[in-house]
């Protein structure tokens, strides 16, 4: 298989708050100024749509064909750019739950790809946050890996990035680079986050690009931002400085990616022998 060209990439960070119609303009300007800065790809934080109450999300839940996402197409086709939208939360047909959803857009404005988050936050931390996701949140069934300009890219969402599983999944399907939209909780961010992202590239010797949400929002949650790209060794190329509306750009070299995967050929020397992974939904 062919080496890719090189690709710059942006991760954007946002601090959306309770109204659609701010964190959508804030996001409109955050792709405008990747696309200032010559990135190819560009990744939204979850959440883009709003970020606030659980009960009150459901107010702004909407059909994935609506304002938002003729909006992102109209900034892929102005930039001439790929974005990874972050999330939303997509209302569906027959059902009292909504899906935390990301969706592509190629630079020609087509939404090649969605992806609806899988494992969902269903947590206690041991500083009193409480929260679960699945009361308001049905889990996605599929997996996402798109070509971006020749690049295999595997999409998750914030709590997936818990779950190594479905990034050797990606990685075992030819996935080069692991683009995850977030909205980590300020408590286990700084104890997790760049742990976790940087295990990810390593262990799959990928490239990572995540895109976080950053700071309070209704009724008492804090987002961690450090929205962060991650070489396959493990190197943090770029991180965003903390407050929204700021990027974190970084130029990805498959060539070095292909070096580091043959000094290391920690996939190539798995033993198919003793254990398997495979996804069960095809």
């Amino acid at each position: 298989m062919s080496t890719p060209a090189p690709l710059r990439v942006a991760a954007c960070q946002l601090g959306s708050g309770p109204d659609p119609e701010a964190n959508l303009l804030a996001a409109e300007d955050v792709l405008d100024a990747a696309a200032r800065q010559g990135a190819r790809l560009a990744v939204l934080p979850e959440a883009v749509d709003f970020m606030g109450p659980a009960e009150d999300a459901a107010a702004v839940a909407a059909p994935l064909d609506g304002d938002f996402a003729a909006r992102m197409a109209a900034k892929a086709v102005a930039h001439d750019m790929w974005i990874l939208a972050g999330s939303v939360h997509e209302r569906s047909p027959g059902t009292d739950r909504m899906a935390n959803t990301a969706q592509l857009f190629a630079p020609d404005g087509e939404r090649v790809g969605v992806y609806r988050k899988t494992h969902l936050f269903d947590v206690e931390l041991d500083n009193g946050f409480s929260y679960r996701e699945s009361d308001t949140v049905r889990p996605g069934d599929d997996l996402l890996l798109s070509d971006i300009d020749g690049v295999p890219t595997g999409t998750a969402i914030c709590y997936d990035l818990r779950f190594p599983e479905l990034f050797r999944i990606y990685a075992l399907a030819g996935a080069r680079l692991l683009a995850l939209p977030a909205a980590f909780t300020h408590h286990t961010g700084a104890a997790h986050w760049e742990l976790l992202l940087r295990a990810r590239a390593v262990e799959n010797q990928c490239f990572v690009v995540a895109a976080g949400q950053i700071g309070p929002y209704a009724p008492n949650g804090h987002s961690f931002g450090h929205s962060m790209i991650i070489d396959p060794w493990g190197t943090v190329l770029a991180c965003a400085p903390d407050r929204p509306g700021t990027l974190a750009v970084a130029d990805l070299d498959f060539g070095y990616q292909d070096d580091v995967r043959v000094r290391v050929p920690s996939l190539a020397n798995r033993r198919n022998d003793l254990y398997e992974l495979r996804k069960l939904h095809v």
